[in-house]
């Protein structure tokens, strides 16, 4: 039976071949595999992909637990990592230090951060984990900043409002390209098993604030949204005022695909304090087993008040929940 392989797959093909790198090597195998057809005529060549990247992973991880802790590891925590990529000088140590409690190192001169940094955003009680990487270039990618950005949840993008915009823009993004990463602006739920080399991403344009860059700020946006408005979103902030970062906020939760849900015990006002964190498309019982694991069997019904037809009805707890519900539930 003839493989009848598609060019997707024969361009990952050739990504292959020309690796410089083992992380490059498995990004282009990652692909292969997503993209070969699956019927009985490329079994022998599926079984061999997945053979090959299951060697570079061993090799990865016997040569990390050699070296010692992998500085551009950065374990998840909050409701989800959000990757903060560009150029030299664009503003994403200050954009970390502007949202979050961490210490970034924030200087005028380029390439001041060499490793990761990550830092908690809070708002509303909800906390999504930020992290600044060392700035990449056409030239030069740091080593480790691929299986940082790949790992992401969400990858951000961050260029400056300026003449430079489209230029760092199109670099980064190219830069990804040659290494098999696309991002778009969709929650990684709607991803399917295809996009498996897609990750859920923005532009971020920073540094908006500057007064005489206002007219150009507005004028870069459209051209921007034009160029990659189809794939892309793009988020206009201000590091120095924290202009935009609502907003931000917003559509960085949107593609995380989470929900929030607040508690309210019956007779007793709402918990607006620490809200219930889920993946979109929970349901009430769902919300009672993260409360207890047995609460779902004990409970006889619970009331919402959100998206409900009527606010405060009763309802299963079958019924999906919505970002921003508040939930009683009756044992």
């Amino acid at each position: 039976m003839p493989a009848n392989l598609t060019p997707e797959y024969e361009k990952a093909e050739l990504r292959y071949r020309q690796a410089a790198s083992d992380e490059e090597r498995m990004a282009a195998l990652q692909e292969m595999l997503a993209s070969i057809p699956k019927h009985k005529g490329t079994e022998k060549m599926q079984a061999d992909l997945k053979r090959r990247l299951s060697q570079l992973r061993r090799a990865e991880q016997k040569a990390s637990h050699s070296k010692g802790p992998d500085p551009f590891h950065i374990p998840k925590s909050g409701a989800g990592q959000v990757v903060l990529i560009g150029p030299p000088n664009t503003g994403k140590s200050s954009l970390l230090a502007a949202t979050t409690n961490a210490s970034a190192k924030v200087a005028e001169f380029p390439f001041t951060t060499v490793v990761p940094q990550p830092g908690m955003w809070t708002q509303d009680g909800v906390q999504i984990e930020l992290v600044d990487t060392p700035p990449l270039t056409a030239e030069h990618v740091p080593t480790g900043l691929m299986g940082t950005i790949r790992n992401a949840d969400v990858v951000c993008v961050v260029v400056e409002a300026g003449d430079v915009a489209l230029e760092q823009a199109d670099m980064v993004l190219g830069v990804l390209r040659e290494r098999g990463l696309a991002l778009r602006s969709q929650s990684r739920s709607a991803l399917t098993v295809v996009d498996l080399l897609v990750r859920p991403g923005l532009l971020v344009l920073n540094k908006a604030d500057a007064g005489e860059l206002e007219a150009a700020t507005t004028l870069r946006e459209l051209t921007l949204r034009e160029l990659y408005g189809d794939n892309l979103e793009i988020v206009s902030v201000s590091a120095r005022t924290g202009d935009g970062f609502t907003r931000w906020f917003e559509r960085i939760w949107r593609l995380l695909a989470r929900v929030r849900v607040y508690s309210k015990e019956p007779g007793k006002p709402t918990d607006w304090q620490k809200p219930f964190v889920l993946p979109a498309g929970s349901t009430v019982a769902d919300l009672a087993r993260l409360i207890h694991r047995e609460l779902p069997d004990k409970m006889k019904f619970a009331r919402l008040w959100g998206h409900s037809r009527n606010e405060g009805q009763k309802v299963h707890k079958s019924d999906v929940l919505c970002d921003r519900d508040i939930v009683e539930i009756h044992e």
